[in-house]
């Protein structure tokens, strides 16, 4: 499996474009995840993500898109995030990516208003459609596991659920080891998504909250998830680490490779990457 850094790190810590991709490939990750919503990019940061990357020998692998709106209960909003969403399936195409990473939201008033139902139904039907639409450009959506207590994906059984729902093979699941911890759900779990994994996230965290940590810096034990991530047979998929707000910014060089120090030998211990 290859090892790609989302490059939010960068720009969360208020670095460029160029740097953050130089950066990326001077640590010495195989690929890239691109934090960059289409709808604020203009030509030359679309020019520039794609020479950037080209002249730095990293791949582009996936776009992250937080799309909560998809469920939302007013049908304007639920089509302004779908055309978003097609607007990152698009980006993905022009970049040569493999997938758009997304996340579809929560239910609204703590599901007391809008029946639960209902707002799943949306989602479903939201997501075939552009389920379609990325199959359409060769490309897979990577639905993300949400450990949070009104998130719609929110465990393992509830995407299992949703992808049975949606049923369309360019929708998967993406492993975001974390969150997995976050939502208790053990290693195992890992083993009802065989053959529907799009893409891996790893982070660590305290156990408690999302926090997006370099893995050794929080509490989550990486190799049973790794070896059940090993057993899944998903080779040609790619492990991205995910780093939120650095404490330091300053120091956000740091950060990045302790992060990737760790979990190349994670991965090398696990038989995942050489």
């Amino acid at each position: 499996m290859r090892l790609g850094l989302i490059n939010s790190a960068w720009v969360q810590a208020g670095r460029g474009t160029a740097f953050g991709i130089e950066k990326t490939r001077v640590v010495g990750f195989d690929c890239i995840d691109v934090f960059a919503d289409p709808l604020d990019l203009d030509a030359r940061e679309r020019r520039l993500i794609r020479t950037e990357c080209a002249r730095a020998g990293l791949p582009i692998v996936s776009l992250p898109c937080v799309a909560v709106g998809l469920i939302d209960f007013n049908p304007s909003v639920q089509r302004f995030h779908a055309s978003r969403v097609r607007a990152y399936l698009d980006l993905a195409y022009e970049l040569e990516a493999r997938n758009v990473l997304l996340v579809v939201g929560e239910y609204i008033w703590q599901k007391e208003v809008i029946p639960p139902a209902e707002q799943w139904a949306t989602g479903v039907a939201r997501l075939q459609e552009l389920g379609d639409y990325a199959a359409d450009l060769g490309l897979e959506i990577a639905l993300e596991l949400e450990p949070f207590a009104m998130a719609l994906l929110n465990d393992v059984p509830s995407m299992v659920r949703f992808l049975d729902d949606v049923d369309r093979p360019s929708v998967k699941a993406n492993i975001d080891v974390s969150h997995l911890v976050l939502a208790k759900e053990p290693p195992e779990s890992i083993e009802s998504l065989r053959g529907r994994v799009a893409h891996v996230h790893i982070s660590d965290c305290d156990g408690k909250v999302h926090g997006d940590l370099p893995p050794g810096r929080g509490v989550v034990d990486f190799p049973p998830y790794l070896a059940a991530i090993k057993r899944l047979g998903i080779e040609d998929a790619t492990v991205s680490i995910e780093l939120e707000y650095s404490p330091d910014p300053a120091r956000i060089v740091e950060w990045v490779e302790e992060a990737y120090a760790t979990t190349a030998a994670l991965m090398r211990e696990a038989g995942l990457r050489p």
